[in-house]
């Protein structure tokens, strides 16, 4: 038989899948683009299932097998002179590879040994070095540093890079404590690696492999789950001009949300649409995180809303029940809530005046900001009360960011996913006043001890830069630097792109943190016992900035009173650290009156003045994060 025309295909465990393989990419395939939405999907997906039958007392050997199956999904390969090309599937492997990465690091940390071993699913030994079984040269630097647990810094690199870099941060901040436990984790990876399927799918030719691509994408889809409830809201109404109508109005608006996913590079964004207005207006229970526990409201919304809403129970709740009801469903809440969810979504991506608080909340991955804004959206809002209400609980999500990353609290999904849901509940439907006040009373919270959102901001005191929060650093050196400027008139609200790298002007140069100490301990013995001492003090907050890339190279081993007149070139909060900057700038003086914000020049830069530049953070950050924004918003 003539091989080019022959396709195989097989289920194969990850165990299967890595151990000893090798998978190239061609150069025409696109970049690795996941972002922190599908990597919390994908971890959430597999803890929850993984812990929806784990019990502490269960043996590895014994019980451990008869765990069920999770299929992943399929990849296709074209077989090409022995080697495997990736046709489809390299964004899954790369994000299961990056898993396995923190795993085998995990569980190191955890046991001072390896006890099951990872290394062979994630590279193999070739003369001494490693060979990743995902190999792609331009990766390698990259994938060294996260597997010896390194640091790496990816700006100015490309975007593949980058977005490994962002994803297994996120992997690392969203693993939950549970399986951080020695005999879940170790039983979490043997259900992984030996229980997750994927389909394998093997072509013999480019052509043969584009061609089962593009039929599993293509031809013969089963309806998505838009598509299913679009069929069932239609054929409950009975007058046919009122059916059409309805019908070509669902229709644009899913063609604009599919147009929006292109745009914004993302899939099933009409899905995401449905899911995020479904769960903001009706969802009332969600599933408790234990075993055994079934699915809520909540989690039925998010996989199968057309069944929910088609629920005789369910429909009572909604208001469905003549024919009026049904097109009134899609000519009033369908498209209105979807419309609004389009701008947010937009507003998410692409700074925006008024909405800035959706962008900083989107930059920092937290998925669950649609739905918490929609929620107290009402039809007969205003177009001004939309906005007021979106700012409100966007702007308390931006606190609440804030807040959590100063006292090292994780923001993954499944450890907020419960108080985000009550907080949905608790402010569906309400006015603006309504919505301020509650919100208000939130962030009093995070200064109550007795609160279990306990988080103040004085916490920033000790907040210094990991390895695991270097890109929270980045984001809160960014909007403090931004904010700064703002105050003081010499920066506009979408300046903060280029302090992020997102401003798309290849001339600036990206932004990195930089440390005001160079790294010599020896310079600091009269104030410091240890190198590692004066380690820990140096990678403190207070004692950084961002700078321009390109900056440490020229300057940065310097000594601190060598260094200091070239800060005063910088941006205003470096610039602050020279006399200088106090001499002829009446805008910023002007402000340092205004805000009271205790400012000072600095011509050494010793412990004692690490400390009051900490200190100085603080107050700058509760300027920054304060509650008096919901005022604002009833004026």
């Amino acid at each position: 038989m003539n091989q080019t025309f022959k396709i195989d295909a097989d289920p194969q465990s990850l165990n299967k899948l890595l151990t000893d393989r090798k998978y190239s990419i061609d150069f025409y395939q696109r970049e690795y683009r996941w972002q922190t939405k599908q990597i919390e999907e994908l971890l959430s997906d597999l803890t929850d299932r993984f812990m929806s039958f784990y019990d502490p007392t269960h043996d590895r050997q014994n019980d451990g097998p008869k765990y069920p199956h999770y299929f992943l999904g399929s990849i296709i390969l074209s077989r090409k002179n022995g080697q495997d090309y990736i046709i489809d599937g390299q964004q899954r492997l790369t994000s299961m590879t990056l898993l396995l990465i923190f795993l085998n690091n995990l569980q190191n940390e955890i046991f001072g040994c390896e006890e099951i071993n990872l290394r062979k699913l994630i590279f193999s030994d070739v003369r001494g070095g490693k060979s990743y079984n995902l190999q792609i040269e331009d990766r390698v630097a990259v994938m060294d540093a996260l597997f010896g647990q390194q640091p790496f810094d990816a700006n100015g690199d490309n975007e593949s890079v980058q977005n490994i870099v962002g994803r297994y941060e996120d992997i690392e901040s969203m693993y939950f404590d549970d399986l951080r436990q020695p005999h879940a984790l170790l039983l979490f990876i043997d259900w992984l690696i030996y229980n997750v399927d994927l389909v394998e799918i093997v072509a013999y030719s480019d052509e043969e492999a584009y061609t089962v691509f593009e039929t599993m994408n293509d031809r013969g889809l089963s309806l998505n789950p838009t598509d299913m409830l679009k069929g069932y809201l239609l054929s409950r109404i009975k007058n046919d001009d009122e059916r059409a109508n309805a019908n070509g109005l669902w229709k644009d608006r899913m063609t604009e949300l599919v147009e929006l996913g292109r745009k914004l590079d993302t899939k099933s964004e009409e899905v995401e649409a449905c899911k995020a207005w479904l769960r903001a207006k009706y969802a009332s229970s969600i599933r408790e995180h234990k075993r055994g526990a079934e699915n809520q409201d909540f989690e039925i919304i998010g996989t199968a809303f057309h069944r929910w809403v088609g629920d005789a129970d369910n429909q009572k709740r909604i208001g469905l029940s003549t024919s009026e009801d049904f097109r009134n469903f899609i000519a009033q809440n369908f498209e209105r809530y979807t419309r609004w969810y389009k701008m947010l979504r937009e507003a998410g991506n692409q700074f925006t005046p008024e909405l800035e608080y959706v962008y900083y909340n989107n930059f920092c991955g937290f998925t669950l900001q649609y739905l918490l804004e929609l929620a107290p959206l009402q039809l007969n809002d205003t177009a001004d009360v939309v906005m007021r209400k979106i700012r409100l609980v966007s702007g308390f999500i931006d606190i609440y960011i804030a807040r959590r990353m100063v006292n090292y609290r994780t923001l993954s999904y499944s450890s907020i996913v419960y108080t985000m849901f009550r907080l949905m509940v608790e402010i569906r439907d309400k006015s603006v006043a309504e919505l301020a006040a509650i919100l208000k009373q939130k962030v009093a919270e995070f200064d109550d001890p007795n609160s279990d959102q306990y988080a103040p901001f004085s916490g920033i005191l000790e907040f210094a830069m990991r390895q695991q929060n270097r890109w929270r650093v980045h984001y809160l050196l960014a909007r403090m630097t931004h904010h700064i400027e703002c105050e003081s008139g010499v920066a506009a609200p979408a300046d903060f792109l280029k302090y992020v790298n997102k401003s798309g002007e290849k001339r600036v140069k990206p932004f990195q943190v930089e440390h005001i100490w160079a790294n010599r301990p020896e310079r600091h013995t009269d104030e410091f016992v240890s190198p590692n001492d004066f380690g820990q003090y140096r990678n403190r907050i207070g004692g950084l900035l961002l700078l321009p890339r390109g900056f440490n190279q020229s300057y940065g081993d310097l000594p601190y009173a060598d260094k200091l007149h070239h800060y005063y070139g910088q941006n205003l909060l470096a610039r602050s650290l020279s006399p200088q900057c106090y001499e002829r700038n009446p805008n910023f003086t002007n402000y340092l009156t205004g805000s009271g914000l205790p400012f000072q020049a600095h011509e050494q830069f010793k412990k004692a003045d690490l400390d009051a530049r900490q200190d100085l953070y603080r107050q700058i950050c509760e300027e920054i994060w304060n509650s008096e924004r919901f005022d604002r918003e009833l004026l």
